[in-house]
């Protein structure tokens, strides 16, 4: 049952979540043009990509402290300013240093909306009602970003690269202006205080529990499969496949089509099957789908089917299992919510920023280098939700043992 507290509308808590992941892919199709615009390198352009991530990664580690002590509200609508603004700069860029510093500061004000919607939702629902919440709202949240890589691609055709920033600017906006109207205050038990020092004990704390570790590390690297994805398959398609960022765009649809499946099941299944179930599924899922990717780039010469495929099997997996490993690590300890999410999403993409910045660089004539990192990325995301099944046992150990000293 729902916590004493007026929940914001559902709408409100999408769209807020969407900003970060639309302003993030939009303009991915665009990179290999945006490279001849600039006349850089492609592992120049992509640090458009690795930066952003690295400010999201930041910003959510600043975002989470400061909600707990002054609530999810008005940080909420600071971040949403910034990121408009930040978009503007970015549209009116002279050079690519200019655009990789707006885009840095776009995510810092992107990744409000990320973290503070979990922990919105942590403030009102138990875990696993939190779970199935999550997951309605990353499968609607899933409809703009499946649309948006396909959007930024014909936008790019139409009127240039600065087309894909522009939207983001104006949905940013609309956003912006919902939120003001609608978007009202979950958290009340406040933290007294958020300077260096609390931040980093409420932040050590965390780190010590081997159950927060395991589902946010699961989670983080489930998620870098898909990073390590976007980072590398607009090298593949243009460059590799010789197609179009269109054709990259509407292939896209599918990779997103699958997430948001695998997010309805888990909306559907997690409160009869519970969390550590349903990660356990999402992974074995994805296993699947990464074992088809490997095959096809080892197999089969580069093609559009063998790469998104495979991608949408991946993302099911993903839509699957995120949702509960999300709310097992945002509710470790209710009172640190904000900066357990924060926490969360600076592991998710302080790896996926690393990546693609490997994928950047390691790519040459062949995808099996980016179907290898998926693989790997996959089996550690295992791994990690292993040390949840191992803290929990070693605490039923010193719980029978407590009992018979009793």
């Amino acid at each position: 049952m729902p916590l004493d507290r007026r929940a914001p509308p559902t709408a409100i808590l999408v769209a807020v979540t969407m900003t970060g992941p639309l302003a993030l892919n939009i303009f991915v199709p665009s990179m290999p043009h945006m490279a001849q615009v600039f006349g850089t390198s492609y592992a120049t352009i992509q640090l458009t990509l690795t930066l952003y991530l690295a400010g999201v990664a930041v910003g959510q580690l600043i975002y989470g402290p400061l909600s707990d002590k002054y609530g999810r509200r008005p940080v909420l609508l600071a971040g949403l300013l910034l990121y408009v603004v930040s978009s503007v700069v970015a549209i009116v860029a002279p050079t690519v240093e200019l655009l990789i510093l707006g885009r840095i500061v776009q995510a810092v004000g992107g990744c409000a909306g990320m973290v503070l919607t979990r922990a919105i939702v942590r403030d009102i629902y138990t875990r696993d009602r939190a779970a199935s919440v999550f997951a309605y709202i990353i499968m609607a949240m899933a409809v703009a970003p499946a649309m948006a890589p396909a959007i930024g691609g014909y936008l790019d055709a139409w009127f240039g690269w600065q087309a894909s920033f522009a939207a983001i600017a104006i949905f940013g906006a609309v956003v912006l202006a919902g939120s003001l109207r609608w978007l009202h205050e979950t958290h009340f038990n406040r933290i007294e205080s958020v300077n260096l020092a609390a931040m980093r004990r409420g932040y050590a704390s965390l780190m010590r529990r081997p159950v927060y570790l395991g589902y946010a590390l699961s989670v983080a690297f489930s998620t870098g499969a898909f990073f390590a994805f976007i980072g590398g398959a607009p090298y593949v398609v243009v460059e590799l496949i010789h197609a179009t960022p269109q054709d990259y765009g509407l292939y896209f649809v599918l990779v997103s089509l699958g997430y948001m499946a695998g997010s309805f099941t888990a909306g559907r299944l997690t409160m009869r099957l519970g969390v550590d179930r349903m990660i356990r599924l999402g992974i074995a899922i994805s296993s699947l789908g990464v074992t088809g990717m490997l095959a096809g780039t080892l197999l089969m010469p580069p093609s559009l089917p063998w790469l998104f495929v495979p991608m949408a099997v991946i993302a099911m997996g993903n839509g699957v299992s995120q949702p509960s490993g999300v709310s097992g690590a945002v509710g470790v300890d209710p009172a640190l919510a904000g900066s357990a999410s924060g926490l969360l999403g600076f592991l998710q993409m302080a790896l996926g920023g690393l990546l693609t910045l490997i994928i950047g660089h390691i790519l040459a004539d062949s995808a099996v280098p980016l179907a290898i990192m998926m693989a790997l990325s996959t089996a550690l995301g295992y791994a990690a939700f292993r040390l949840v099944r191992r803290a929990r046992l070693r605490e039923a150990r010193a719980a029978l043992s407590q009992a018979s000293d009793d």
